[in-house]
């Protein structure tokens, strides 16, 4: 065992999306045990991968698990103010000051979900990385650390030809989804597929319109275009 599971006492309602029980997943990779919280058939076939991965030298490690819609309004919130980077298709920083709304929200989506439409709120979607070659404070999550020479490049070969015997494929892939390629970001397919048809527009609309979300406006007067684009189109395989 690379990591110890407990039952999580209460259900978790995950904003009109699907109700779930999740479970403790305790990484000992980061410093010490890290408590992540996944869907228990996710972590139990992760923990199987990752039992498998480490015959190969492989140390496969969670950066992301589940994220509660106040984090990912937070990390939404601090990209549109300019207090986080945001980056274009080549992942070079780009300076918002001058951009319409309209801009700014195109561009914070081609690598972060909007608050609400997460695939990381269902506890079914990872972000990984090999703690054998990279410590978790260095890691970027940018694509040249996951192919060629960088440090995850062996994981990420692994993952592409193993992953798929555990459930494991990744969503997001160059001319399949709007999303930018993420070969860190890895997602159960058994369960997931099942919750990306309960995506509820209509109770994603009221929980932003009573959040305190930037750029809302341009957002939800282009809600069921930006859901189609970045929410449903996704690789299926």
């Amino acid at each position: 065992m690379l990591a110890h599971l407990n039952i999580r006492p209460e259900n978790a309602r995950l904003y009109g999306l699907t109700s779930s029980d999740l479970v403790e997943y305790l990484s000992p990779h980061h410093h010490g045990y890290h408590s992540f919280w996944l869907e228990p058939n996710t972590a139990i076939a992760f923990n199987a991968m990752a039992e498998k991965a480490n015959e190969a030298g492989i140390k496969l490690a969670i950066c992301s698990a589940h994220r509660p819609f106040e984090r990912q309004l937070a990390i939404w919130n601090a990209k549109a103010s300019g207090k986080r980077a945001v980056l274009d298709i080549n992942e070079q920083v780009v300076n918002i000051q001058g951009l319409n709304d309209d801009a700014i929200v195109d561009l914070i989506l081609l690598w972060s979900a909007l608050p609400g439409a997460s695939r990381h709120h269902w506890g079914t979607d990872l972000d990984v990385f090999d703690a054998a070659t990279i410590d978790v404070k260095a890691l970027r999550l940018i694509e040249a650390e996951y192919v060629e020479d960088g440090p995850c490049a062996k994981l990420h070969a692994w993952l592409l030809e193993n992953a798929y015997d555990f459930g494991f494929y990744f969503p997001f892939q160059r001319g399949q989804s709007a999303v930018s390629p993420e070969p860190w970001h890895i997602s159960y397919f058994p369960e997931s597929q099942l919750l990306l048809p309960q995506f509820d527009r209509t109770e994603l609309a009221i929980l932003l319109a009573d959040s305190d979300m930037l750029l809302k406006h341009a957002v939800l007067v282009r809600l069921d275009a930006l859901v189609d684009e970045y929410v449903l189109r996704i690789a299926q395989s």
